[in-house]
């Protein structure tokens, strides 16, 4: 994000020292803005500076005398209290996010894994933390950060219990001497992966790690002045992390909390933000949102088919939007391009980008002022991108190696020699280069489908090939040597209906469709948009399902629950 002169923030080597130079220069700006009490409230940079110094203080006293970096687990939803404890905890030890809504057997592995000694956690989870203290045994210190008064079971001997309000609302002291500033390798962060194939791996994200990915988000693209930034994604997701929270801190300007996904139009309408980091899944909402509007609307209507009328409808649709949105960033998984080509239409540039967690996470964006429309763009400053044994078609492995690149996983040895080699990061997905630098990615690696042949399919391809058709809300290709004829077909396909659609046909035909023509539908939808591929590429058997595929907490298909 292009700063237009040298930013002294920027020469920050770990989190606190951005964080203490951002507050130093613009005390007095807002950092934050949530909605509080009735109402929407700010804290400026000098108050979530001195927020984070009395978390780290807090925890410093906890963690006396300990020779390695202690971790502290940050079980909370999207609030102002998660930055400010996300700073301490990485100033005084290692910080741990913890999706709040994952499964309970998974938040209690994580919790295990990354051996949390504080616990920064709502009252809805502190309950489930006490039952399980037993099987916690690093776990010594629970601070609540909600009002509920939460009292442990009766002779319990699990973890202390503190109130938040204790922990900053400290005594004023004439003086107080903040704890030393990490040194750039220590590990800021260990984030655990959402995995699609299995239980996450714990990622391990040193100060150097994430201020370099940070630096190389600015200089990729153009924040602005009077940007403002719109927090829709959870933090425990690197990518709002680095993204949407730590980027904007550096350059100085705000960031805005919806106060729940039920909110989101309601709360853009009201904050008027700028820029809207999201995933696809979130951008396809939106899309349907605006679509079903404009369909309810009779003027929206005659506009969207008059001269221009994508032009006005585009007017209407980013006044809906708070009337300031000039960027849209998606990333996470790969976006359709048909929804990318209808906000560009409607006057609203989308722009993608690629990375993962292991990379603090983005290794590529698409330049904001000419992006390239399938391509996931071009690698950030400081990053470099390469293809692995490429295929005649250019495709290959997908490894990158920066100051980014995380040096490994937490307690895992084996995968990170498997993913982390000489300096490189191997990505598992698979993609290609174009002339200009540009990345296209085709699938995973991990998801490669061979035929009995020796042919490669990527699943992915296949799967963005079927999600063209308005009455396929889901696809899912597989391997069909897990059928009982293994060799007998090459390809299967798992698809889920857009039920909306369906019935807008149903309305259309003036009568509802029965089980037999909603398969007959889909199957005839799959051998269109299959028909130009190659033989071998062609699903085989279709399957109807009418429930969403089981997804992990960012909108991905866990594969592993349908092999």
């Amino acid at each position: 994000m292009a700063v237009p002169r040298p930013d002294p923030v920027l020469k920050a080597q770990s989190l606190p020292e951005l964080l203490g130079l951002r507050a130093r220069h613009t005390p007095a700006s807002p950092a934050l803005r949530y909605f509080e009490e009735n109402h929407w409230t700010e804290k400026s940079f000098a108050d979530l500076h001195r927020c984070a110094l009395f978390n780290a203080l807090f925890l410093a006293d906890l963690f006396h005398g300990r020779h390695t970096p202690e971790r502290a687990a940050i079980l909370m939803g999207r609030r102002p209290q998660w930055t400010e404890v996300f700073f301490g905890a990485c100033w005084a030890g290692t910080a741990v996010p913890v999706d709040p809504q994952l499964p309970e057997d998974e938040i209690l592995h994580i919790l295990r894994d990354s051996e949390a000694s504080v616990l920064y956690a709502e009252s809805e989870y502190v309950h489930l933390v006490l039952q399980c203290s037993d099987s916690l045994p690093s776990l010594k210190h629970v601070i609540i950060t909600a009002a509920e008064v939460v009292h442990p079971p009766r002779g319990a001997a699990g973890p202390q219990l503190h109130r938040y309000e204790s922990v900053v609302q400290r005594p004023r002291r004439e003086s107080i001497v903040p704890p030393p500033s990490p040194s750039p390798e220590t590990p800021a962060a260990i984030i655990y992966t959402s995995g699609t194939t299995g239980r996450p791996h714990g990622v391990l994200l040193t100060h150097s790690n994430l201020v370099a990915n940070v630096k190389s988000c600015l200089a990729a693209a153009r924040i602005l002045p009077g940007d403002h930034f719109l927090l829709v994604l959870p933090l425990h997701h690197s990518f709002a992390l680095t993204a949407n929270l730590l980027a904007p801190i550096a350059a100085g300007v705000p960031v805005s909390m919806v106060r729940s996904l039920r909110t989101v139009a309601e709360d853009m309408r009201q904050l008027h933000p700028t820029i809207l980091l999201t995933v696809p899944l979130m951008l396809y909402k939106m899309k349907d949102r605006a679509v079903h509007q404009i369909r309810r609307s009779p003027l929206a209507r005659i506009l969207s088919l008059l001269p221009g009328g994508s032009r006005l409808v585009g007017i209407r649709l980013r006044r809906s939007l708070g009337g300031r949105l000039r960027m849209i960033v998606v990333g996470g998984a790969a976006c359709d391009a048909r929804v990318l080509r209808w906000f560009r239409r409607h006057g609203i540039p989308v722009i993608e980008g690629y990375g993962l967690t292991e990379a603090g996470p983005v290794l590529t964006l698409n330049p904001p002022e000419r992006p390239r429309p399938g391509s996931a763009g071009r690698a950030v400053p400081g990053v470099e991108i390469q293809i692995q044994d490429p295929g005649p078609d250019g495709v290959g492995e997908i490894i990158a190696r920066g100051p980014n690149v995380s040096p490994g996983y937490h307690n895992d040895p084996e995968a990170t020699s498997a993913t982390f080699r000489n300096g490189w990061l191997f990505t598992g997905d698979l993609g290609r280069l174009d002339a200009d630098g540009f990345l296209f990615i085709t699938g995973r690696r991990k998801n490669l489908i061979v035929t009995p042949e020796g042919k490669n399919i990527n699943p992915e391809e296949i799967e963005s090939h079927l999600l063209r058709s308005p009455y396929i809300a889901e696809a899912l290709a597989l391997a069909s040597s897990q059928d009982e004829r293994p060799r007998a077909e090459t390809l299967s396909v798992i698809v889920v209906p857009d039920m909306e659609a369906l019935d807008a046909l149903a309305e259309k035909r003036r009568r509802p469709l029965s089980d037999q023509e909603i398969q007959a539908l889909l199957r005839d939808e799959v051998r269109r948009l299959s028909s130009h591929l190659p033989a071998y590429k062609r699903p085989r058997r279709v399957k109807v399902r009418y429930e969403p595929f089981e997804k992990t907490t960012t909108g991905k298909i866990k594969r592993f629950l349908y092999f």
